[in-house]
């Protein structure tokens, strides 16, 4: 919270607590009170932006612009906005190759893509303009031009490195906001059109046409293992793999950032022999389970489309990771989903939206077993329940009733009986279903 103090000449001044636990001050002199109080909730906003370590809202960003340059300097003096001449001619390509040479943590395929969005960004807008020029009009605008050309998905992942961009930029109050924060619904979707279920029949013919071991065993991993390739492929170690105990501990390169380095699934039926061949041949003091194609010059996607035409059959998209889809669709016909995400190494609400599709056999089988209705004597249970009994003394049980109680105790049971009989038979008379005549 900021606070007014006013002094004896009528000098005001706006005090808050800055990020370091110190008190600063914007002297105003002698400011009309309402005005002093719209910019002290515009300091306020600042300085929340300042210690959250958000950008600022794009109303108060907005009125920063709108502001003389003495009162900016008052406020860059006690670090709420970036000083002009910090800021000064950073272009946009300048600001994110920093950005991006600094980002250590990064790997260097993500590193590679972040790089492409820069490039489609700096293309469009152009290799001059500065950092503080593109404001949220260009940002629609390098949208629209991204919708005419690209799919909608390709457009959310630009979109919302292009918002990574500049939320970098507004944490280190190089800009007041987000030129990118006003769009919505930048997460990539899942798209049904490019999900292609591959069977297994189909996958044997691909494993058969596979040119040597080490293929069949990449083929199988990513259907029968679910492995991400190549990543989790080509990371998987010998040692990885516990024969006597069928299980394989997974390292997945992917979401090693999230803590979690590797899973352990079990080693399924469907690929055990694969690799059990690809050992026998593997030599001595292998460390790898796939060698020969490690290589990053390798491109597993092109050979995998050749080995599929060889096969006879037409490539599908997303080659590799439908091959996964399909592998998680057809686990959670037989496994808890959560299980199976253990598994696979994602989540179930990812697996709802990128993996898990209808398929054919789904159809197959809601046709070969109709839900029926369960049958008494012939009839259905709601046929069973409305019907009236032809003869309610013997429906009911009158010997067992009988027999159960004492001579005593006969005469009450039967009247209990009696009026229960009437109860229902009246019931179901009232209801239309059958008549009185038998009361």
């Amino acid at each position: 919270m900021a606070s007014i103090s006013e002094d004896k000449a009528g000098n005001r001044t706006i005090q808050f607590v800055a990020k370091d636990r110190k008190r600063r001050s914007v002297r105003l002199g002698k400011m009309p009170m309402r005005l002093v109080r719209e910019i002290k909730l515009r300091v306020e906003a600042l300085n929340y932006a300042a210690i959250s370590g958000h950008s600022v809202d794009a109303e108060t960003a907005r009125w920063i612009a709108d502001r003389e340059q003495p009162l900016l300097e008052k406020l860059a003096k006690v670090g709420l906005i970036a000083r002009p001449e910090e800021v000064g001619d950073i272009t946009l390509d300048a600001f994110i190759d920093a950005y991006l040479t600094g980002r250590v943590d990064l790997k260097a395929s993500t590193v590679e893509q972040l790089r492409q969005v820069q490039r489609n960004v700096v293309a469009f807008a152009g290799a001059t303009m500065s950092l503080r020029e593109f404001t949220a009009g260009h940002a629609d605008a390098f949208k629209a031009m991204l919708v005419s050309r690209m799919a909608d998905n390709s457009v959310r992942r630009n979109l919302g490195r292009c918002r990574q961009f500049f939320e970098a930029a507004a944490r280190k109050r190089l800009i007041g906001s987000n030129p990118f924060g006003h769009l919505k619904g930048l997460t990539v979707k899942g798209n049904a059109e490019r999900f292609r279920f591959v069977t297994l029949e189909e996958i044997q013919s691909v494993i058969d046409a596979a040119p040597c071991a080490e293929w069949r065993a990449i083929i199988a991993l990513a259907r029968y293992g679910g492995l991400r390739t190549p990543s989790e492929t080509l990371a998987l170690k010998w040692s990885d793999i516990d024969w006597e105990r069928q299980r394989i501990r997974i390292p997945s390169p992917k979401t090693e950032h999230c803590g979690k380095a590797f899973r352990v699934a079990p080693l399924f039926t469907e690929l055990e022999p694969y690799l059990r061949d690809l050992f026998e041949l593997a030599p001595d003091g292998a460390e790898f389970v796939i060698n020969r194609y490690r290589d990053a010059s390798q491109n597993l996607r092109t050979t995998m489309l050749k080995i599929i035409r060889r096969a006879g059959l037409e490539p599908w998209e997303r080659v590799f990771q439908n091959l996964r889809a399909s592998r998680q669709t057809e686990l959670n016909q037989r496994h808890p989903s959560h299980v199976v995400c253990d598994w696979l190494g994602n989540t179930e609400a990812v697996a709802n939206e990128h993996y898990l599709h209808t398929t054919e056999s789904d159809f197959q089988r809601a046709l070969q077993n109709p839900v029926q209705c369960p049958t008494v004597n012939g009839r259905s249970d709601r046929e069973a329940v409305i019907a009236p009994k032809e003869n309610p003394t013997e429906s009911v049980g009158l010997r067992d009733v009988t027999n159960q109680h004492s001579d005593t105790d006969y005469p009450t049971r039967i009247r209990t009986w009696t009026n229960r009989t009437k109860i229902c038979c009246a019931t179901v008379t009232l209801s239309g279903t059958a008549s009185g005549a038998g009361v």
